[in-house]
């Protein structure tokens, strides 16, 4: 098996999870924010839908020109949007990753900012850890949000006190 094949998979099984977590966010409380530093719940499940697309181009440069400064994180204005928007990013980083073999996988991908390096790894660990762990994150702080809202989570890796996908 090659290293894309076991990324997909990987990706393909979390989508699933990830889709039953965005499928419960309130199309009312998009603009809320559990403090005024964090980011909305728009922004927040948006940023999730979109994560494994923007990482998948990302990704198949060699070299990603980092510009903090034009980055704004764009929120949903409608929960309708993030499904067909998590399909469409689950798609993208899936056609990338087929198109990966173990070689492209191995090599090396760096980050500039202002013509200097400011991070480089093998494109697998750009994906491993940007693509899913990053992705990852966001999910386990999107449960959070809707646990405060008082929204039920969704089984992720075992039960919640909402769900229990042994009973």
């Amino acid at each position: 098996m090659a290293i894309a094949d076991s990324l997909v998979m990987e990706l393909e099984r979390e989508a699933a999870t990830t889709r039953r977590v965005l499928e419960r966010v309130p199309d009312d409380k998009l603009s809320w924010r559990p403090h005024p530093k964090s980011m909305s719940l728009g922004q927040l499940a948006l940023h999730i839908a979109e994560t494994p697309g923007f990482v998948a181009d990302m990704a198949s440069r060699s070299v990603y020109e980092v510009s903090p400064a034009s980055f704004e994180q764009r929120a949903a204005a409608s929960a309708t949007e993030l499904i067909p928007a998590l399909e469409q990013s689950v798609n993208k980083a899936k056609t990338m990753l087929r198109g990966m073999d173990d070689g492209s996988a191995m090599s090396m991908w760096k980050a500039v900012q202002n013509g200097k390096e400011v991070f480089s790894a093998p494109r697998v660990g750009v994906v491993r850890t940007i693509m899913l762990n990053h992705w990852y994150h966001h999910r386990g702080q999107l449960s959070v949000y809707l646990r405060l809202l008082g929204v039920p989570v969704p089984s992720i890796y075992g039960p919640s006190a909402d769900e229990n996908p042994f009973a």
